[in-house]
């Protein structure tokens, strides 16, 4: 028998695993949703009262419409923050919600300051929350970007505009 390894299957361990994953696919698809939507509504809006929101208020169309994205997207964000701490729950890795929310928000903040843990077999699935986040926020700020650089474009479309 020397010489053989004992191959030990940890069930907790790729659980943990796949409820992770399938949580970030579900998160990353309903956020990509998410974003494609609010992008459709602003296309579909941007040739009416965006053009005109423009010419008369230059300062407060950039305000407003990336306030209201930035809003959308954090509602968005809680919205995920729910969805992993309803399973971390149903799961049994939080008894409370409360601290299975605290704990989802500051995993996907990857601020890691609640001073709360999950039960041990659950640890990679908040290391999996903690990169669903970077994932998510990255999502968020290159769409915050596009918006911006579509509100600059606006702009000086009404300044060439204006010369006229």
């Amino acid at each position: 028998m020397s010489g053989e390894t004992e191959i030990v299957v940890d069930f907790a361990w790729i659980a943990s695993w796949c409820w992770g994953l399938s949580l970030i696919l579900l998160t990353i698809a309903g956020h990509a949703f998410g974003v494609v939507v609010i992008g459709r509504e602003i296309q579909r809006r941007k040739v009416g009262s965006l053009v005109q929101l423009a010419f008369r208020y230059p300062i407060l169309l950039p305000m407003t419409l990336v306030g209201a994205v930035g809003l959308l997207l954090a509602i968005m964000h809680g919205i995920e923050a729910v969805l992993w701490a309803s399973v971390y729950v149903w799961l049994g890795a939080f008894t409370t919600f409360k601290d299975a929310m605290l704990y989802s928000v500051d995993s996907m903040a990857t601020r890691g300051a609640s001073g709360l843990l999950l039960k041990s077999h659950w640890l990679m699935m908040g290391a999996l929350e903690a990169s669903d986040g970077m994932l998510l926020f990255g999502i968020s700020t290159a769409f915050v970007f596009t918006v911006i650089q579509e509100v600059m474009a606006l702009m000086r479309e009404n300044k060439r505009s204006e010369a006229f």
